[in-house]
């Protein structure tokens, strides 16, 4: 399901975004997002291939998905094209819209935040319920906001 742009993490625009992900990460966490070294296409890859999810989105006024890995992308059940042209919003259920917004501002307060959970749902309609996940602000080379990136591998699917 990964569709046309079968490869993201190939493109020049994902390996600097990927650079973004993990350097922000490291800023605030104190803990790196991944295990070793390697080129920046190498960690590109390496962060699109993780056994985790890992999302962000942009700082527009609604913003919009502009990464998802492969685990990300099979959860939601959505191709590259499509989750990266969808409002973060929406992969919350609008009633738990107001608890996602205030946990938004809190982690642009302080720079980030651990252990949320939440339930969200697939392009499916498939409810799962996430836990444990870190959600951090992604900074740019010169230590810009330039969006906010999320992080977890423990999720149960609802039935």
């Amino acid at each position: 399901m990964i569709s046309v742009i079968e490869f993201p993490w190939q493109q020049e625009a994902i390996i600097l975004h990927s650079q973004y992900l993990i350097n922000s990460f490291q800023h605030w966490m104190r803990n790196s997002l991944l295990d070793g070294n390697g080129s920046p296409l190498e960690t590109a890859q390496a962060l699109f291939e993780a056994p985790f999810v890992l999302v962000s989105h942009g700082t527009e006024s609604d913003p919009i998905f502009n990464y998802g890995n492969r685990k990300a992308l099979e959860l939601w059940e959505l191709s590259w094209e499509e989750f990266t042209k969808m409002p973060s919003r929406r992969s919350a259920e609008e009633v738990v819209q107001e608890e996602r917004d205030r946990l938004l501002a809190e982690a642009t307060t302080k720079g980030f935040i651990t252990n949320y959970c939440g339930i969200r749902t697939s392009s499916n309609g498939k409810r799962f319920y996430i836990e444990d996940t870190i959600l951090w602000n992604v900074l740019d080379e010169q230590n810009q906001y330039y969006g906010q990136a999320a992080f977890f591998s423990t999720w149960k699917f609802i039935t």
